[in-house]
């Protein structure tokens, strides 16, 4: 888990919790559909910021007979937990709300109580999302956003990050809608505003629920990685051919390699103890997300064993 991630769960939490209230204060003035809606999703972002907060602080619990790998995955199992929040909370309820306004359209009063709230908060959201961003870019690197997403094996990078878009895009449509509704004397479009909030946080719970169900059963290392091990096994002089990498993600920085290799014949036992001892350490130097590695050396039931000196 990278430290800026955190921070930015931190600023999410801080953020989101003063916009709730600011907004569902608003919608006890106005009768704002639009409003009642962000601050329910607002309410649920400051929720699921806590959750993935539980997440890393049970993640990083240490191996024990139970749980020989770690606890690494309970961060995504957490991370599905608040996808699924942002679907069912945050999507579905700002959806249903929509609609029953759209059936049972009402006046707003005090208009400008809204919009000096969405104001403030639109700034206090970019501020948070300026802050995910940050810590996204930082663990992106050289990728595209596309492949730092897919690739990613740390779910709170892009999870912080999509929920603070889709709040920043939540509050520029219901701005949109409360102030073209009151242009035009139609206050059904606060509700058709609410349903767009809500769809747009549908579609984001569905991106996070897609990426994290393909964490939980089980990723590779990036190919980099696996590229890399492979090298270094190959740069060994007493290695002779190797089945590709095994690797398997138990958390961002939790990784079991598991691999067949086949050394050079008529070694003695004692030579193929060195080289593989060699291997780890080299692979655990320059891959320290690796903690876990089993080799399995076959031709090592042929190897010869060491003569006794004369």
């Amino acid at each position: 888990m990278a430290a800026g991630s955190k921070t930015a769960i931190y600023a999410a939490i801080a953020a989101n919790f003063g916009i709730a209230v600011t907004k569902f204060t608003a919608s006890f003035f106005t009768g704002s559909s639009a409003m009642l809606t962000e601050g329910i999703h607002s309410l649920v972002d400051t929720g699921n910021a806590g959750l993935l907060l539980v997440g890393i602080s049970r993640s990083k619990r240490p191996a024990d007979n139970k749980h020989p790998f770690g606890y690494g995955m309970e961060l995504y199992f957490w991370t599905l937990i608040v996808a699924v929040l942002i679907f069912g909370l945050g999507g579905g309820i700002s959806i249903y709300e929509g609609i029953q306004h759209i059936l049972h359209p009402s006046p707003l009063s005090n208009p400008m109580i809204n919009y000096i709230v969405l104001s403030i908060a639109i700034v206090l959201e970019a501020f948070s999302c300026y802050v995910a961003l940050i810590g996204f870019m930082h663990e992106k690197g050289e990728k595209s956003f596309y492949q730092a997403i897919r690739h990613s094996k740390d779910p709170t990078t892009f999870t912080v990050l999509f929920e603070d878009l889709a709040a920043m895009a939540g509050l520029v449509v219901a701005f949109i809608g409360i102030a073209v509704g009151h242009a035009l004397h139609m206050p059904v479009l606060d509700g058709v505003a609410s349903v767009i909030i809500g769809v747009i946080l549908c579609v984001v719970a569905l991106v996070l629920i897609y990426e994290t169900h393909s964490l939980m059963i089980g990723e590779s290392a990036d190919e980099r990685i696996v590229l890399g091990v492979h090298q270094i096994a190959d740069d060994e002089p007493l290695v002779d051919r190797i089945q590709r990498p095994l690797t398997l993600h138990f958390g961002p920085q939790n990784v079991l390699l598991a691999m067949d290799i086949e050394f050079k014949e008529h070694l003695q036992s004692n030579q193929i103890e060195e080289t593989i001892s060699r291997l780890e350490t080299s692979i655990r130097t320059k891959y320290p997300e690796i903690k876990q590695i089993y080799i399995e050396a076959a031709s090592i039931s042929t190897a010869t064993k060491p003569q006794p000196k004369p």
